[in-house]
């Protein structure tokens, strides 16, 4: 069985924010109609995103961003080897999509594959004008032809480590850390 053991935080809480804002003004600067803009964060860890740079971006502009939240397990393409009875989270999307801006939110982009299905359930629910994507870490090591419009920090990885997002609202931290697997001792 592998364990993984860390190697480095590569963010802390305070850098975390910094780069929240960061890309909170990027997002500003690229969205020509504020009025079409919304953000959906991809469940577990981009929805905590996609609240976040909502409020930011509410904060500077006094104008409220929608936000919903998007589960896609369901439409992934490693569903068989998941889970016999993978765990399905409501899909909250309090609006419509239709001829929407969105930026779909996830914290870390490795192969692409998670994105693809996120693309899928999201066209279930309409047809967006545009849908850029926004992630906190890319790592590369990309599958299919995907690119986020948005990256908080780039990091080169290796096949044997993987990139952990701490937030605070799931896991009662706030941190990235960069964890390598290591193959666990026979007992």
């Amino acid at each position: 069985m592998a364990i993984t053991r860390e190697k480095a935080q590569l963010m802390s809480a305070s850098e975390i924010d910094r780069t929240l804002v960061r890309l909170a003004h990027e997002v500003l600067e690229k969205t020509k109609d504020l009025d079409q803009l919304a953000f959906i964060g991809i469940r577990r860890r981009g929805v905590p995103l996609a609240q976040r740079l909502s409020a930011k971006i509410e904060s500077l502009e006094n104008r409220p961003i929608p936000v919903g939240i998007l589960d896609i397990n369901l439409y992934r393409d490693d569903l068989s080897t998941v889970d016999v009875k993978p765990v399905v989270s409501a899909t909250e999307i309090n609006f419509s999509v239709a001829g929407k801006d969105i930026i779909l939110m996830d914290d870390v982009l490795y192969t692409g594959r998670t994105i693809r299905a996120a693309l899928d359930a999201l066209f279930d629910h309409g047809r967006p004008a545009r849908v850029q994507l926004l992630v906190l870490i890319d790592r590369g090591h990309r599958e299919l032809p995907i690119e986020a419009r948005f990256i908080g920090r780039t990091v080169q990885t290796t096949d044997i480590e993987i990139i952990e997002v701490k937030f605070q609202e799931i896991d009662g931290m706030e941190k990235v850390l960069l964890v390598e697997k290591v193959a666990g001792e026979a007992a």
